[in-house]
């Protein structure tokens, strides 16, 4: 089945699209760090705006128990009035249903932004009504909200019931970078996973040792193979729980055409980090210190497969990147991805995080709005957000 796109929608002048997108941004003392989230989400609104449609935006941010004046989106009403250039209502008690003549009346003029959506807890249950009451609001649903898409929210999900729906611009351009990694690479393609989330990147693994050529591993994640190999981690920090499904991977990987590789060599330090760092081959992790960062040799050998990669796809840290001096293997790495002729992708909230310096983000083939939302996809082809797209193709 066919994904309805925002290109699909037409005749959109003179009514109201509920836009669903990935605010989910950080703050420092209640300003913006990084505005790159809502900058990505500029064409679609705007795609919007000129074809005369009024806009009603939902989003969340962080993980809020009920309203919590930390979670506002009013940061984020500030910066979209900045860059859209037109005034932007947030609504708070969106929930309640006086607020949808609050929102009929300040829609006609301004772009609206309900307030963070997961303040009412029937956005992350999902709940019907909730869902139809937001629908509502509007003629058409447009998701482009790639970042939140493995969510069973009403949202990304519940909302698509009741409305026509589409894919956002956004949302448009993550599906094709993704799939084109996935279905057609240019070969060899190199997977590096680090970082810790061991669960889900294991299940990641698991899937692309069908398709990719080689799998790198760093960061916490590493920790738990190594430890399932049975070397010594010291005090690392290691997922035991999933350390039986790593013994699974590897007995994998040994019937299929993929290397996955541990690092040969890491950085180690006490565990309050006050002794300074040495690197230490993987065998001889001692028990008192914890790993940090991937060694200089290990550096070197995920250097050189990039250099000889195709098609790149990079998630999660290779170390402790907060601290400069456990960042090596990291902006080791970014380095030679900037520099490749591969077609790359990048994503994961910790991976964008961890980028020093902004002009590498330049250089790289496609950036993705996604941490977990990308790793979901990688493993399944497919997301929640996505498949209600696909089945509510026929609506117009």
């Amino acid at each position: 089945m066919k994904l309805r796109t925002l290109k699909d929608l037409k005749n959109i002048s003179g009514k109201t699209v509920f836009l669903t997108a990935d605010f989910n941004i950080s703050l420092e003392n209640g300003h913006i760090g990084n505005d790159t989230r809502i900058v990505e989400t500029l064409p679609t609104i705007n795609y919007l705006k000129k074809r005369g449609a009024t806009i009603i935006i939902a989003s969340h941010l962080g993980r809020p128990r009920g309203y919590d004046a930390a979670f506002s989106l009013k940061p984020v009403a500030h910066k979209l009035r900045e860059l859209t250039k037109t005034d932007v209502k947030l609504i708070d008690n969106f929930w309640e249903k006086k607020a949808l003549d609050v929102i009929s009346r300040e829609k006609q003029k301004n772009i609206i932004l309900l307030e963070n959506i997961r303040f009412f807890e029937g956005e992350e249950k999902n709940d019907r009504n909730f869902s139809k009451h937001l629908a509502s609001m509007a003629d058409f649903f447009v998701n482009d909200a790639f970042g939140t898409s493995h969510r069973v929210h009403s949202s990304i999900v519940g909302i698509t019931e009741f409305l026509p729906s589409y894919a956002g611009l956004l949302m448009e351009m993550e599906i094709h970078m993704l799939s084109k990694a996935i279905s057609s690479p240019k070969r060899p393609l190199l997977l590096i996973i680090g970082g810790a989330k061991t669960p889900e990147k294991i299940s990641v693994i698991e899937r692309l040792l069908n398709i990719a050529d080689t799998v790198a591993l760093g960061g916490a994640i590493a920790n738990t193979f190594l430890a399932a190999w049975g070397f010594g981690t010291g005090r690392s920090l290691v997922d035991y729980e999933m350390v039986e499904m790593a013994r699974v991977v590897f007995w994998k990987t040994t019937r299929k055409h993929c290397a996955l590789l541990l690092p040969t060599d890491v950085v180690i330090s006490d565990m309050e980090r006050k002794a300074k760092p040495k690197v230490v081959p993987y065998t001889h992790v001692p028990h008192n210190v914890a790993i940090y960062d991937i060694g200089p040799k290990t550096q070197s050998h995920y250097r050189e497969l990039i250099k000889e990669a195709g098609t790149i796809i990079w998630n999660g840290p290779m170390g402790l990147y907060e601290d400069p001096r456990f960042r090596k293997g990291t902006d080791t790495l970014l380095e030679s991805l900037a520099s490749s002729s591969a077609f790359t992708i990048i994503g994961g909230g910790d991976t964008l995080t961890s980028i020093s310096k902004a002009k590498y983000l330049e250089k790289i083939g496609h950036v993705s709005s996604g941490g977990s939302a990308m790793l979901a996809y990688l493993e399944k082809g497919t997301l929640p957000g996505i498949e209600v797209l696909l089945s509510n193709g026929e609506n117009t």
